[in-house]
């Protein structure tokens, strides 16, 4: 709980080298699958720290890993949860897709450390299931 009074709070963040150890994790993972994919990295304010684009993945998928990473950092919650989240829910389905970044389906998850969120991991090139487990390698750096 913040005092009364005070003007600022304290917030963890993904150090460089952890983010390092999720991209060379998720771009293992991608090679051993023979899918070229972008692996991009945010902290938890979603700005990137950590970046790849394999070679021969799409050029689409830069700004989609970003975003995934972006959306899963910001919401804290995976991309594919929205989906489950907004398809019965007609009002926030037609609105909610206009955000500029946000990403519905699979392959973005929150960084998670000591239960606050710290950043975030975005994986493209693949189908979105394909992009989840590349996802999830990376995430299994860090365990």
């Amino acid at each position: 709980m913040t005092p009364m009074g005070a003007r600022t709070f304290t917030k963890g963040s993904i150090t460089s080298q952890a983010a390092a150890d999720v991209l060379r994790a998720a771009e293992a993972k991608a090679a051993e699958m023979g899918v070229p994919m972008v692996i991009a990295v945010v902290d938890e304010s979603g700005v990137l720290k950590a970046f790849s684009r394999m070679d021969g993945a799409p050029l689409l998928s830069v700004e989609l890993a970003t975003d995934k990473a972006y959306t899963s950092a910001a919401y804290g919650i995976p991309t594919h949860g929205w989906h489950e989240f907004i398809k019965n829910d007609p009002p926030l389905l037609h609105g909610i897709i206009k955000t500029p970044r946000l990403i519905v389906f699979g392959g973005g998850y929150p960084i998670e450390i000591d239960g606050a969120v710290v950043g975030g991991v975005g994986v493209s090139g693949g189908h979105y299931e394909q992009d989840m487990e590349v996802a999830k390698a990376g995430l299994a750096a860090l365990s």
